[in-house]
């Protein structure tokens, strides 16, 4: 598994995109290799159809598996959890949903250091959290 996720992360980055994560599944005997990608914009089904036919035909010429199997590629989604400091970078820009030990706070994300996150709220207000406190952070979707 871990050479094939390191083939999955090079053809995904050398395409500009970034790698969140790849699943294996059995799904009804058959197993499923599903990818999930990222970027600083947003993920279109156009960007999952050209991931998917570039790691298609460089996983044909590797054969991970001995018999067929299932390639999907998707966004890993609109509110996707930020689990690490590139994650968090990548989404600057993009509206963020932030829990802390007190609080729960949601804006668009402006800055991104190595102790501190800085997010623009409602009414234009800035609010900075220590990175410390954050126990959960997430993109979100603005309605």
């Amino acid at each position: 598994m871990k050479k094939i996720h390191e083939t999955i992360a090079l053809v995904v980055e050398e395409m500009g995109y970034a790698l969140y994560d790849v699943i294996e599944a059995n799904e009804d005997g058959k197993p499923v290799l599903r990818v999930l990608i990222d970027s600083a914009d947003f993920i279109t089904i156009d960007d999952c159809v050209k991931v998917s036919k570039s790691l298609s035909e460089t996983l044909d010429e590797s054969d991970p598996y001995e018999h067929e199997y299932l390639l999907e590629v998707a966004s890993a989604g609109a509110e996707h959890e930020l689990r690490n400091d590139a994650e968090i970078a990548r989404s600057i820009g993009k509206h963020v949903h932030i829990e802390t030990y007190e609080q729960t706070f949601e804006g668009k994300l402006i800055k991104a250091s190595t102790q501190t996150l800085t997010i623009e709220m409602k009414q234009k207000k800035i609010k900075e959290i220590q990175l410390l406190d954050v126990v959960f952070i997430r993109q979100a979707i603005v309605f």
